[in-house]
């Protein structure tokens, strides 16, 4: 069959709001498909362990050359337009988590790797991630690579001097709610005047929201971003600016990088991939932080996938590939290279894994993101949520850094959101 061009596009782009191929340069060089005994895989940069792609290509030298192909700039709007277009069609594709839901609704463009045997090794995945690669066929698309559990990121000196628990176990155990999470944040600020436990509203929303079962759109195409499930959590977030818990301060600027240096900014919720940024960002704080859990309960930003597409000569071959890549030895490697948290349990356990981290104050991270990752609720995602909840994100942004009144700002994303819902056919 194939593939409608307006279909694939529709779906695609329902992801970013119609913007996914605006940014594709014109004339770019794109990598042929597979020739003969070339197989082309096709990731982004940190999508996967350059260890494990090296030792693929000396693994599998005997029957196929796997040409290993790191995609930069919009790299899902340079795969659409090569489906789109028939042609230079890698073997093997990595698929963005966020963008996952969009890739879906043309199911039949990949192989769908229950026909491989993919049923036989769905035990050793989470369960919740490998749901995301289901399409509406029952098909599966994708193989999961990583997912991304959240934490929070803390400075247990900090919290010490504000009288707040500081060890990993009593701060998960003590601030295990949001409500309990923003009374500390209050404390915090009282006790040690101009230090903030939150850097922004935003995170307390998509964290939020991340810890339900829905998202923006349900089955049946239909716009529940206006729903209670979305209200509370935009709530949340209103409540944490009301309560002067959050900085003003935006992320990643010279202030904001001295303020966490100096301790002002003692705290993130972040995703387990963010520990490498930490690590980037503020060097001087080495050994000054600890993970504990998020509050309210598990929630996930990121992850990804391999999936084969129809272009594919020889499937069983990428398929053999894609899950020795995955296996849970080299998920492991993965994030020991690349910070790629593993979607295989089994990894949990590795010695490699449970190594203490000095950045961190010589803690085994992995007793926190191991079972924030295992618990993980399993939700329904929609090829629509991303355009759908871009306003209401838009939103609570402009509440919390330019103080926008929280009803007219939530009147503006629900009118937002029905101009787009409109223009990609979604009911409301």
């Amino acid at each position: 069959m194939r593939l409608s061009r307006r279909g694939l596009l529709r779906a695609g782009l329902a992801g970013t709001a119609a913007t996914a191929l605006g940014g594709l340069a014109s004339g770019c060089a794109v990598p042929t498909g597979s020739t003969g005994r070339n197989m082309v895989l096709w990731y982004w940069s940190g999508g996967l362990s350059d260890t494990v792609v090296k030792k693929a290509k000396a693994r599998y030298d005997s029957s196929v050359d796997l040409d290993a192909i790191q995609i930069g700039g919009y790299y899902r709007s340079k795969l659409i337009t090569t489906m789109t277009g028939q042609a230079h069609i890698p073997d093997i594709a990595g698929l963005k988590g966020e963008d996952m839901a969009s890739y879906l609704p043309n199911a039949d463009q990949f192989v769908d790797l229950r026909t491989l045997g993919a049923e036989k090794l769905k035990s050793q995945y989470l369960d919740w991630k490998w749901q995301q690669a289901v399409a509406p066929d029952g098909s599966l698309i994708g193989f999961p690579i990583d997912v991304g559990p959240v934490v929070q990121y803390y400075q247990p000196a900090v919290y010490e001097k504000a009288g707040l628990a500081y060890e990993p176990d009593d701060v998960s155990s003590e601030m295990n709610t949001w409500d309990k999470f923003f009374a500390a944040g209050e404390q915090l600020k009282k006790r040690i005047p101009g230090t903030y436990i939150l850097t922004d509203v935003g995170s307390v929303f998509e964290m939020s929201i991340g810890q339900g079962t829905t998202r923006y759109v349900n089955r049946d195409k239909h716009f529940i971003g206006d729903g209670e499930h979305v209200r509370v959590c935009w709530d949340r977030a209103v409540e944490a600016k009301r309560r002067g818990i959050v900085s003003d301060l935006v992320t990643g600027t010279p202030d904001s990088i001295s303020a966490t240096e100096k301790g002002r900014l003692p705290s993130q919720l972040n995703a387990s991939w963010a520990a490498g940024d930490l690590k980037l960002q503020y060097p001087k704080t080495k050994g000054r932080w600890r993970v504990a859990n998020c509050p309210g309960g598990p929630s996930n930003v990121g992850g990804s996938f391999l999936a084969i597409t129809k272009a594919c000569r020889e499937p069983e071959k990428a398929f053999e590939i894609i899950t020795w890549l995955l296996n849970a030895d080299n998920q492991a490697q993965g994030f020991v290279d690349a910070g790629l948290f593993p979607s295989t349990p089994a990894s949990y356990d590795m010695k490699k894994l449970r190594e203490p981290d000095p950045f961190f104050g010589d803690q085994i991270t992995m007793d926190v993101y191991g079972p924030a990752a295992e618990k993980i609720p399993v939700a329904f995602n929609s090829p629509f949520d991303v355009a759908l909840g871009q306003p209401i994100k838009d939103e609570i942004k402009n509440v919390g850094v330019l103080g926008k009144d929280p009803k007219k700002a939530w009147r503006d994303a629900m009118s937002k959101c029905r101009r787009i819902a409109d223009h990609l056919g979604v009911s409301h």
